[in-house]
């Protein structure tokens, strides 16, 4: 694995984590 697939990777889930935790939680933003 190269760093910059596991780079884009690890924003990916990162991101898909912060959404899922905003639908979640919207009060908080």
């Amino acid at each position: 694995m190269t760093f910059e697939l596991g780079f884009a990777l690890g924003l990916s889930v990162l991101l898909t984590v912060y959404l899922v935790y905003a639908l979640i939680r919207p009060e908080r933003f």
